[in-house]
């Protein structure tokens, strides 16, 4: 009898053994490490080039044409919450004819401040501040143009496509208010749509 249980009792210790050096021999996993979210913080450069369109005052001209130009600004972000300010200068193909009368509006800029919810790499904002731009008017071979200043306000939304670059969608309101022209005789200003693409890179 003492035989049984003194070897019952050792092949219990070898398998207890056997089953320790296996768990010491199993491989060791850990948690990965939670995903960083996307940073909007910092400064940016960038362009875009979309397409204006719009009427003047007091005139039936309706200018419109491709735009495109250069971007900067600086984003602040608190978890979710990003906001900043971002100015622009941009060059426009917008103009239209209605005899005796051309009017253009070869360029405008913008100084704005954003803010919006970002969800990771994508950002949804609202904007609003300043406009400023040249309207011109040509007949007759006479030239007259003004830069007149307005407000702008709109709408984005743009994309992280990598921890620098990123995408952006946005349309804009522009209204430039009138200058008096003698070659009218009257007060001209400018109301536009833009809509726009762009690219930003961030430092």
């Amino acid at each position: 009898m003492r035989r049984v249980i003194l070897g019952t009792a050792l092949l219990l210790a070898t398998s207890g053994l056997a089953a320790a050096a296996d768990l010491s021999a199993a491989p060791y996993y850990t948690a990965g490490e939670p995903l960083t979210a996307y940073s909007w913080a910092g400064p940016y450069l960038g362009a875009t080039l979309g397409y204006e369109w719009g009427t003047v005052s007091n005139s039936p001209t309706q200018p419109s044409g491709i735009a495109g130009g250069v971007e900067g600004g600086y984003n602040w972000q608190r978890g979710a919450f990003v906001f900043g300010g971002e100015a622009d200068i941009q060059l426009s193909g917008a103009d239209d004819t209605l005899s005796p009368f051309e009017f253009s509006n070869p360029w405008f800029g913008t100084v704005r401040g954003r803010a919006g919810a970002a969800f990771n790499n994508v950002l949804v904002y609202g904007t609003a501040g300043l406009a400023y731009g040249e309207l011109r008017a040509d007949s007759f071979n006479l030239t007259e143009s003004h830069v007149n200043v307005g407000w702008t306000a709109g709408l984005g939304v743009e994309v992280g496509l990598t921890p620098r670059w990123s995408a952006k969608a946005e349309w804009l309101y522009l209204d430039l208010a009138g200058s008096s022209f003698s070659l009218t005789g009257t007060s001209n200003g400018l109301a536009a749509d833009l809509l726009r693409m762009g690219v930003n890179y961030r430092f």
